[in-house]
């Protein structure tokens, strides 16, 4: 054989052997947790998504799809559900069966787990008892009466349960996690992707995994998860190449990115509520003067089209006007006045309460120490000056603050709620007195009945109605002070194949490529 025919042998071979495809994204913060149990942000829950799979998973364009059941009914009363397992295995080698499921929903419910997202199961069967010291783990309405079958009994039909149990409080874990606890140096996953390393506040990151049951369908090899809370330094990475994805952006770099890089920019509505948390434990905070004074000051419609100028929407309402079977939510009282009268409204309670030129009030406001949480703090700082109220703004990372909010340790707190499924009850039980998510402190019976009294209703109008009733009780006390409901916007190079934008804002890397 001629040595140049021999050479070019070597070339094509080369070139058809498949390269290792890389993706690099960035993910906002850095997560707290991979323990399904106690992930409570989108960071940790795009990284858990493509570890782990629940009985059901989401697909390309976030809508919910068998994952470890390959199919389910459902009874006549909508109360149980019999899910059938396929043949699966966890990333050690054994088999993925019922009982993984049945005791890891009775640990996320366990009140010695203290779990952040043990709502999200209350919908099961003696669930909210159990979270409560009530009820024995052993009375939760899940049951393995086979290793491929499991059963689940509701406390109230749920049509949207399929999208519910791809949350990470629903997933399962395996008898070694169980036994060991959640370990990152020995982590044992049933999802697409293993977990390699995670280098805190530098990267986590992802291998295929070889034993998941659709691993020939999966077509990146390794994905590298990046804390990115500073959006404009994460906007030069991706300039640079250094990043394929990135939310979020800096919205003060939208207008231009708009203008420059038109093929990777995606900005879409989701469904997803921006609000201050009022903290109705703090001796100032607890007058309803102060609360509907700073709900009165904020001038929502600047904030959106004159800072922001993403084309969001101004909230006066708690539950985003695009939640399914929700038209027509009831909205605070005073949408429709001018400003000029809502600031005279504001001034006059303020001096109601108290507070004047000459005796102001001082809160501290905790915001994300990102270039528009600081940016918007000082808009909101100037608002609130002029009802006799001195803004003390604290900068901190975002894994901070949402600590500081669950342990009720703020006066005013900047934060957002993206839904983890299409339904209205989804942002009001924030608001239930017994949810850990409540960082408010908001206790109302009232509301408490009338949002349980919405979610057991079995007919959709009903349900709606008195779900409005549960919103409007909670309006009129005020624990939150809604700012805008928020648009997705996510820069994705042009080489990545598969992306679908979507409102739930997710993209799991199993069903994305590197196109050549």
């Amino acid at each position: 054989m001629r040595p140049t025919a021999f050479a070019l042998l070597l070339v094509l071979a080369a070139t058809t052997a498949r390269a290792e495809t890389v993706l690099n994204r960035g993910n906002g913060a850095e997560p707290d947790t991979l323990d399904p149990a106690q992930a409570g942000t989108t960071m940790e829950a795009n990284i858990l998504g493509d570890l782990m799979l629940g009985l059901t998973t989401l697909d390309a364009a976030a809508r919910p799809m068998p994952g470890i059941a390959e199919r389910w009914e459902t009874s006549g009363d909508g109360l149980t559900w019999t899910f059938h397992l396929r043949k699966a295995q966890w990333s050690d080698g054994t088999p993925v069966t019922a009982k993984d499921f049945v005791a890891a929903w009775r640990r996320v419910l366990e009140p010695k787990t203290a779990a952040r997202a043990a709502q999200n199961l209350w919908i099961v069967k003696n669930a909210q008892a159990i979270s409560a010291g009530r009820m024995p783990a052993e009375k939760l309405g899940i049951a393995a009466p086979d290793p491929a079958t499991v059963t689940v009994t509701l406390e109230h039909p749920a049509p949207y349960l399929p999208e519910l149990l791809t949350q990470p409080a629903a997933l399962p874990l395996p008898p070694a996690a169980l036994k060991n606890g959640v370990r990152t140096n020995a982590y044992v996953s049933d999802g697409p992707y293993l977990l390699k390393s995670w280098v805190p506040n530098d990267h986590v990151t992802l291998t295929k995994n070889p034993r998941f049951y659709d691993a020939a369908r999966v077509k990146i090899d390794t994905v590298n998860y990046f804390p990115t809370q500073d959006a404009e330094a994460a906007l030069r990475r991706f300039r640079a190449g250094e990043l394929d994805m990135q939310t979020p952006l800096p919205n003060a770099q939208i207008p231009w990115l708009k203008q420059t890089m038109p093929a990777s920019l995606h900005i879409l509505p989701s469904l997803a509520l921006v609000y201050v948390a009022i903290n109705l434990r703090d001796p100032a905070l607890k007058d309803i003067r102060v609360r509907r004074a700073l709900n009165l000051v904020y001038d929502r419609e600047a904030v959106t089209q004159k800072v922001l100028k993403l084309g969001e929407r101004p909230a006066y309402a708690y539950v985003p006007p695009n939640m399914a079977g929700y038209a027509g939510g009831p909205q605070l009282d005073f949408k429709s006045q001018p400003y000029t009268a809502r600031l005279a409204e504001a001034r006059r309670l303020m001096q109601e309460a108290g507070f004047g030129p000459f005796d102001k009030l001082t809160l501290n406001y905790a915001t994300p120490g990102t270039p528009d949480g600081r940016r918007l703090a000082a808009v909101f700082q100037a608002m609130a000056r002029q009802i006799y109220i001195n803004l003390r703004i604290t900068s901190e990372d975002y894994a901070i603050l949402l600590r500081d909010l669950r342990r009720g340790q703020y006066q005013l707190g900047y934060t957002s709620w993206l839904a983890d499924f299409d339904d209205a009850s989804n942002f009001l039980d924030l608001l239930r007195s017994s949810n850990p998510g409540n960082y408010a402190g908001y206790s109302n019976p009232r509301f408490d009945a009338a949002l349980e009294a919405g979610e057991r209703a079995p007919d959709a109008k009903k349900r709606a109605a008195l779900l409005k009733q549960a919103e409007a009780m909670a309006q009129k006390d005020m624990p939150w002070l809604p700012i805008r409901f928020a648009s997705q916007t996510e820069l994705v190079a042009p080489k990545i194949g598969g992306y679908i934008p979507n409102a739930a804002d997710y993209n799991r890397s199993r069903w994305l490529w590197i196109k050549r």
